[in-house]
């Protein structure tokens, strides 16, 4: 799994971009809000990647994020029936994470529906299965590219899982279902340890 690309950027459009990291060019996509962060082609670049594989298909794909907050609500979309990575970059293309997460924490389907790519359908499934993890702080912080103690310890339990040979999305859903059993002081060991019965 990529954690990060950290590279020179060799070439940047809005919804894709290459990094150059030590010779080796990586193609990566992109939502409008890291396009818009981006330095000038040429200037150092870190990007936080989700490595998606699908295994019917035999294809594997690198989505980039400038911040850890796009990352995170790029994950919590695609953990959702019906939404898959392409649907993801175009919601986070198409609002500014602060405007989708109080459209989702108040239930504005409406908002949702006028999203690029989303219907009445799946704007009802975003808010009944995200609603309360937005609205408990659970998914994100909101907080442009500061990340607190707690998101740290849920990435890396979430890391650790994945090393462990478990998908991203079980991962993820574990490590979540164990953090809201234990409590906001369980540690990295704690969380991994609890997130084993549940991925």
């Amino acid at each position: 799994m990529f954690a990060f690309l950290h590279g020179k950027l060799a070439d940047a459009t809005p919804t894709h971009v290459v990094v150059d990291c030590s010779g080796v060019g990586y193609s990566v996509f992109i939502p409008l809000s890291s396009y818009d962060k981006l330095p000038p082609k040429g200037g150092e670049v870190k990007l936080l990647t989700h490595h998606h594989v699908v295994a019917h298909e035999g294809t594997q794909q690198l989505f980039g994020f400038v911040t850890p907050d796009e990352r995170e609500m790029f994950l919590l979309l695609i953990s959702i029936s019906g939404i898959g990575p392409k649907l993801g970059l175009n919601i986070l293309s198409s609002t500014s994470i602060a405007a989708l997460r109080s459209a989702i924490a108040s239930g504005d389907v409406k908002t949702l529906c006028a999203l690029r790519g989303v219907g009445k359908k799946t704007a009802e499934r975003l808010v009944v299965e995200l609603r309360d993890k937005i609205s408990s702080g659970t998914g994100f912080t909101g907080k442009g590219a500061t990340v607190s103690v707690a998101d740290q310890k849920l990435s890396d339990a979430i890391l650790a899982l994945v090393s462990l040979g478990y998908k991203q999305m079980d991962a993820y859903k574990a490590v979540l279902a164990a953090a809201k059993k234990l409590g906001p002081s369980a540690g990295v060991e704690q969380l991994v340890r609890a997130s084993l019965g549940n991925a």
